[in-house]
């Protein structure tokens, strides 16, 4: 490992995960809300149908990835990644061909986004226990926070670089840019190299090896359920996450509606704060190596559902600009310092042979509660206005931090005869 903490040397094979993560990451945000636009300029829907997109596509791929945690567990992880690369690359290439020959419609990318999220959470799944296998547990923080600020990049640039194609050739081109991604991600996860011994299922019952019993469906959220830090960390990262995507939609309506802005300046007031994504991730591992993972993490995790209230003041003009930017630059820095060091103590808390269940379970319900407050809160909207709303969901996240684990327990130690059902 390399002599100072900022330049850890993890090796080629995180390397080459590193590349393959980066390279799709950077196709998501060239592609950022392709559907819908797809959808509003080229299918000329409607309001009720773009919604329909954007929430029933990830619940219900959610859904469908449930099942796939357990499977992925007792599976090498490498050939999982590349296969749902490989499916998302598929999926998404259909988009163009399917507007090339006059077929596409709402359906389509209806069908698209519930493939594409449940390949999603399989890659998840498999991508953060093949990273614990690969990374020293001491390095945890250090990967994460890289892929944390890979992520932020993206965010900034990605956009940007997509408006601008979209701006030249249509939308359905980031579609194409953002299959071709999946493609070379995969490309570099199988230049990873190396062997990944077959996972072995502890001894249970006598069905066949690698068929998957209904009794491990649930396997997941038992464990997250049964620890007692990651069970209040899971139930407030969920309810935070969905609570801060809910005003997202709202906030777009108000905007472009009623407040009069222009779609750049709306671009604008979100890409520009996601440096502060760039600056909490860099933050992260010196924050920690001075207070330590867990008052780091419970302090950001408060201070990240301190501001989105703020949005519910926004007004016309530059003034309403600068008080939407300065609130998200806040609020993004916070989420950028938890994100590695949360995701980090969540792989450290997970036993090897539990990680992808998890993380699956973890991101199942995330997908689901986010498509499920979205469409409460676009009814919520609809009756009350898109402030009172906003100022609702901003009201609750305040109330969120209380579901943090301020009390420090740890895991109670398996029996033996629990370890023999495994």
């Amino acid at each position: 490992m390399g002599v100072a903490a900022g330049r850890r040397v993890l090796g080629r094979r995180f390397g080459w995960l590193w590349a393959a993560y980066a390279v799709s990451t950077f196709g998501t945000w060239l592609a950022f809300d392709a559907f819908a636009l797809i959808a509003v300029v080229v299918l000329h829907a409607g309001s009720a149908e773009v919604a329909l997109l954007s929430a029933a596509g990830p619940a219900v791929g959610a859904l469908a990835a449930a099942p796939l945690g357990p499977w992925i567990e007792f599976r090498r992880k490498r050939p999982v990644m590349i296969a749902t690369d490989l499916v998302r690359f598929a999926a998404l290439t259909s988009v163009p061909v399917a507007f090339a020959v006059g077929g596409l419609g709402v359906g389509w990318l209806l069908a698209v986004s519930v493939v594409v999220a449940a390949a999603d959470i399989a890659f998840g799944a498999a991508s953060g226990a093949y990273l614990k296998s690969l990374v020293p547990s001491a390095d945890l923080l250090v990967a994460s926070s890289r892929f944390e600020s890979t992520t932020w990049t993206a965010s900034v640039l990605g956009p940007p670089v997509g408006g601008a194609l979209v701006g030249l050739f249509g939308p359905v081109v980031t579609v194409a840019a953002d299959a071709v991604s999946y493609l070379l991600s995969a490309a570099g996860i199988r230049a990873i190299g190396g062997s990944e011994p077959e996972p072995r299922r502890a001894a249970r019952g006598k069905a066949p090896a690698g068929r998957l019993r209904a009794g491990e469906l649930l396997d997941g959220w038992r464990f997250i359920l049964a620890h007692p830090t990651l069970r209040p960390l899971f139930v407030n990262t969920v309810l935070v996450n969905a609570l801060i995507m809910v005003s997202s939609p709202l906030l777009a309506v108000l905007m472009l509606g009623p407040l009069g802005f222009a779609p750049w300046q709306y671009g604008l007031a979100f890409a520009g704060p996601c440096v502060g994504g760039l600056v909490g991730s860099r933050l992260a591992r010196p924050l920690v190596a001075r207070f330590g993972q867990r008052r780091v993490l419970l302090t950001a995790g408060a201070l990240r559902v301190c501001w989105p209230v703020g949005l519910v003041f926004v007004r016309p003009g530059v003034s309403g600009l600068v008080l939407v930017m300065a609130v998200e630059l806040v609020l993004i820095t916070c989420c950028g310092v938890f994100g590695p060091v949360y995701a980090a103590y969540r792989l450290e808390q997970a036993p090897p042979d539990r990680v992808a269940r998890t993380l699956s379970a973890w991101s199942v319900t995330g997908k689901a509660t986010t498509a499920t407050l979205t469409a409460l809160w676009g009814l919520l909207a609809s009756l009350t206005g898109p402030r009172t709303a906003i100022g609702a969901a901003g009201l609750l996240l305040l109330a969120t931090p209380v579901l943090l684990p301020w009390r420090e327990r740890r895991p109670e130690p398996r029996p033996v005869a629990a370890e023999a059902l495994r």
